[in-house]
């Protein structure tokens, strides 16, 4: 994926979608040679009030269009 106005695009969606990840920068990392891995970490409090680590790993090829979405809690 070509840096910069795919990766801008990209997240434009994801906090689109997943406003409570807005304003986070993702991790980013190569996969194959056309896929680009995007991650974005965020931390949130249970009812309990115990912290809870939230993942959501995106995945794009080189023009930035989203092939996969999973989100961890």
């Amino acid at each position: 994926m070509s840096e910069g106005n795919n990766l801008d695009k990209v997240c434009q969606a994801i906090y689109s979608e997943h406003p409570e990840f807005r304003g986070i920068k993702p991790s980013v990392s190569q996969q194959k040679s056309t896929q680009t891995l995007l991650v974005f970490s965020r931390q949130q409090k249970t009812e309990d009030g115990f912290p809870l680590s939230v993942t959501l790993r995106v995945t794009v090829d080189e023009n930035g269009k989203i092939l996969k979405k999973s989100i961890s809690k």
